[in-house]
Formats: C-alpha cells, sequence, structure tokens
C-alpha cells in the first residue's frame, strides 16, 4: 500500500485551519466553503491545536443548543488530535483511524501540519490498490495459461 507522502503528492497537501479562539460560526463558513467535513485548529503560534469537524458542531452546539456564532472553536473542537507521519502507510492510517473512531487524520512534519487525510478517499484508495491488484493477476493467469 502506498505511504502517505505519495497520497499527498497525488491529492494536494491543502490544509483548511482556523483558530481556536475563532467563532464556531467561522469554521461552519469554512467547512461550506472548501466542502470539507474538518478543520485543522491552530493556535497563536500557528501549531495544532485541534480539530473541528461537522460532528463536534452536532454533538457540542446543536444538541447542547449553544449559539455557534458566540461559542468559541475552542470549546468543541476535539483537543487530543492523533496525527501520522508522511511515511506512514496508507493501511496504518486506516487503522488508526479504526482505532481511535476517527473521520479525519492530520499529517504532520516535526510539528507543521503538511496535509489532512479523510477516510472515504483512503478507502477509495485502497478499492484502487486491489482493483489494480486483482486486474493484474488475472492478467498473469491469463497469459500463464496461453504459453500452454
Amino acid at each position: 500500500m502506498p505511504t502517505v507522502n505519495w497520497f499527498l503528492d497525488q491529492k494536494g497537501r491543502n490544509v483548511f485551519s482556523v483558530r481556536q479562539d475563532a467563532p464556531v460560526l467561522k469554521a461552519l463558513e469554512l467547512m461550506a466553503e472548501k466542502d470539507c467535513g474538518a478543520l485543522v485548529v491552530l493556535d497563536d503560534q500557528d501549531q495544532i491545536a485541534g480539530v473541528i469537524s461537522e460532528r463536534d458542531y452536532a454533538r457540542k452546539i446543536i444538541l447542547e443548543r449553544k449559539a455557534s456564532i458566540d461559542t468559541p472553536i475552542s470549546e468543541i473542537m476535539t483537543a487530543k488530535v492523533v496525527t501520522v507521519r508522511e511515511e506512514h502507510s496508507l493501511d496504518a492510517c486506516l487503522r488508526i483511524m479504526g482505532q481511535h473512531n476517527i473521520r479525519h487524520l492530520p499529517v504532520v512534519r516535526g510539528r507543521k501540519v503538511v496535509g489532512v487525510l479523510g477516510i472515504g478517499e483512503l478507502v477509495t484508495q485502497k478499492m484502487i490498490v486491489k482493483e489494480n491488484e486483482i486486474r493484474d493477476l488475472k492478467t498473469y493467469i491469463n497469459g500463464a495459461f496461453a504459453y500452454r
């Protein structure tokens, strides 16, 4: 299975982020604009402070009947962020996402966020790899029987 570095080279390394002191509404607007389900939350030194997702919003704003315009992102973000490095395999990332029940995985180089992986795109990539393996095996088998 390919590495995170390879995958980010293919899909792009865009990281959409917000500040932890910004209102939740700002995060929602950016998620809608960028058509993404989560954002990296940065502190005042541009270091990762957390992740905010649509799930955080649904559970910690809507269900608790808070106002997204008055609530800072720091109140609802997931602060214990699980990250991976570029040398991780995509299979390892899928395992990590399953173990931690998360759908978005920031990729770090040192202390800098260099990408974000979503579970949907990883599953799609895994399917492509498996389809290619099946095609290659069929080609091999057909070629092996053609020489008998």
